[in-house]
């Protein structure tokens, strides 16, 4: 799911470091252009952390405000790309909003068209997310943000550890306790998913 308008990631970032640079030098149209190819990835993360678009959308604002503050002291020559600064950016916030929402009990999933026990396939598209969305709302949230940067983010373990500030090694982890919790809560409630998880 990753926004990737043609080319490399490197050269992606390369492009993206020069678009900062003018942007920090007041052009407006490098600003829009970033915020055209960022936007939306960084919305769709939000949302997947939180579970509630109008907070991610929120966040999302706040985190190109950030973003266009930095882009006069934007350093083009940094190691940090703008995809993973923004990612960073978001996951904090993002964080800051968790500690403030008090998270939905698991048992008010609420009602789903077809109740088929060992079933996900069966159900509707809608129905399907309602279910991923309530199994990742129960994963504490750097678990969560894990899940969410890896396989929705597709980002490389190294870029999630360098966006949650921890070691490769702690994402591992942090993996596999996520995706054991998934696959249990999964048998508990009936999507008995196998080794997909």
């Amino acid at each position: 799911m990753r926004l990737l308008l043609g080319g490399t990631r490197e050269n992606n970032a390369a492009e993206d470091h020069d678009l900062m640079v003018q942007a920090g030098a007041g052009q407006t149209k490098a600003f829009e252009d970033l915020t055209h190819k960022h936007l939306r990835p960084m919305i769709i993360l939000a949302q997947g952390i939180l579970g509630n678009a109008a907070l991610a959308d929120e966040v999302a604002q706040e985190a190109f405000l950030r973003l266009w503050r930095q882009a006069p002291h934007w350093d083009p020559l940094g190691a940090a790309s703008v995809r993973t600064w923004l990612s960073r950016v978001v996951t904090n916030l993002c964080y800051d909003q968790c500690r403030r929402k008090v998270m939905q009990p698991l048992d008010e999933i609420g009602d789903i068209e077809d109740q088929a026990r060992d079933a996900f396939e069966t159900l509707t598209q809608k129905d399907q997310k309602r279910v991923v969305d309530y199994l990742l709302s129960a994963l504490p949230e750097r678990q969560r943000t894990a899940i969410f940067l890896t396989y929705l983010e597709e980002m490389s373990g190294q870029e999630v550890a360098e966006t949650m500030k921890l070691s490769l090694k702690a994402v591992e982890s942090l993996l596999v306790r996520a995706k054991r919790k998934l696959r249990t809560l999964s048998i508990e409630k009936g999507f008995a998913w196998g080794e997909n998880i």
